[in-house]
């Protein structure tokens, strides 16, 4: 899908040369997968301690089962 940006060339020129990327494309790829990645990651820091386990868990005894 063909899609038409107004990115800053200063900005996104920077992008490509810190990320060794050759072409523009390359480099907004990256950005976008980083970005995705970062998001996905705090929706998950929002579930710590949310997670409720039994009281006789003893995950020391599972991590030796395997």
């Amino acid at each position: 899908m063909a899609t038409n940006l107004a990115i800053d060339d200063t900005l996104i020129e920077s992008a490509r040369q810190l990320g060794h990327h050759r072409t523009k494309r390359e480099a907004v790829t990256q950005a976008l997968q980083e970005y995705i990645e970062r998001l996905e990651q705090q929706e998950i820091i929002g579930d710590f301690g949310t997670i409720e386990y039994e009281p006789d868990y003893d995950y020391k005894k599972q991590r030796n089962a395997a």
